[in-house]
């Protein structure tokens, strides 16, 4: 059974490895030896090849692989009116399978009225419509994301004395934003939103109260609040929600199965479809699953972006068929686990495993579906 609208039964989550080339535009660029035209160029290019790769590999959707940005996320966030970039000092724990690595992620500081005065990531998009012949698929951080980090603390309290309004605010900018991006022929958006995992962490929990939040029902303020953003949504428009514990240089920063927020996350949060990160025991088992809706895709993150290995298919098909005791084989999809490079370092992976990978997806699921 194919599915002729997103998400498909082999998907991926967004973000690609950056070419060498690009990687070498970006580090003259960054030292004066190029100018912004050349670096756009440059990019132009990449995400033609990109797209044009995805398409060879029988991929249905096409991202440009995130090859213009740095993080997955800050680029997008700084776009937003009132919101400027702060010095970075607090350091996040990856872990991988040699160890930990320290992570400083680029901090923020919201010192003026949340707005959107032109469309982040448009001309992005425009060009990767004309470019695509598959469906072209756009992601943003989700609203959560402009919260999680720094809570409380990161809002000018001058500016918004109470949380309602910074809300307000923050869900009318993205609705605009969404109502924008619709204008230009949007019809396949996905909210990246790494809170709702984190926080089936106690871990990260204990992280929230630290900053006096409600680690208790912050994913339902969260849930509550991306609702608002997508109230007005074009009615054409599919949107996605991706979900992992981290993804930065192979490495990891939370985990714990989706248990915590499962029933409120599934039933409440109205997107179409949810990606999940399922490649190993960190993400728990699939009985979460038991709370989606019959309305509501599930993509399952089998394979990993973490690792080169190839999967093997028939393992994959026995994931899937597990999941389906819990959620409809006809509500189930496949993908990675996440991007390949949520920042613009990559995952330990080489460019021909990734694309090995996405071609694995494509054949089991046809063998799976038809």
């Amino acid at each position: 059974m194919n599915r002729d609208k997103p998400p498909f039964r082999a998907d991926h989550v967004g973000s690609l490895l950056r070419p060498p080339e690009l990687l070498k535009a970006r580090d003259d660029f960054a030292e004066n030896r190029i100018a912004p035209e050349e670096l756009r160029a440059a990019e132009d290019e990449a995400i033609r090849e990109a797209v044009r790769m995805q398409e060879e590999a029988g991929l249905k959707s096409a991202t440009d692989g995130e090859f213009r940005r740095a993080s997955w996320h800050m680029d997008f966030i700084y776009k937003l009116d009132g919101i400027s970039k702060a010095p970075g000092d607090l350091k996040v724990r990856f872990e991988n399978e040699e160890g930990e690595i320290e992570f400083t992620p680029a901090a923020m500081h919201i010192d003026g009225k949340l707005g959107v005065s032109e469309t982040i990531f448009g001309d992005d998009f425009e060009f990767l419509k004309g470019v695509a012949n598959s469906t072209p698929k756009l992601t943003i951080p989700s609203p959560s994301m402009v919260h999680y980090r720094g809570g409380r603390a990161a809002i000018d309290e001058d500016l918004y004395p109470d949380m309602d309004s910074f809300w307000e605010d923050l869900t009318s900018a993205y609705a605009e934003e969404v109502r924008r991006l619709g204008e230009l022929g949007c019809a396949y958006l996905q909210f990246d939103d790494t809170s709702l995992a984190y926080l089936n962490d106690p871990k990260q929990r204990e992280y929230i109260a630290s900053l006096g939040g409600d680690a208790a029902h912050q994913h339902e303020t969260y849930i509550k609040n991306t609702n608002r953003a997508l109230e007005n949504k074009p009615e054409d428009m599919t949107i996605t929600t991706h979900m992992c514990r981290g993804n930065f240089r192979s490495s990891w920063a939370a985990e714990g199965g989706y248990d915590f927020v499962a029933e409120a996350l599934f039933n409440d949060l109205a997107v179409d479809g949810f990606f999940l990160e399922y490649d190993d025991e960190r993400s728990g088992t699939f009985e979460p699953l038991r709370f989606v809706p019959k309305d509501k895709t599930v993509v399952l993150g089998l394979v990993t972006t973490k690792r080169g290995d190839l999967e093997d298919k028939d393992a994959l098909k026995r994931r899937i068929e597990e999941a389906s005791e819990y959620v409809g084989i006809e509500q189930i999809c496949l993908s990675p686990q996440c991007g390949f490079s949520s920042t613009v370092e990559g995952n330990e992976l080489s460019s021909d495993e990734q694309w090995d990978k996405l071609r694995l997806l494509v054949e089991t699921a046809e063998e799976v579906w038809g």
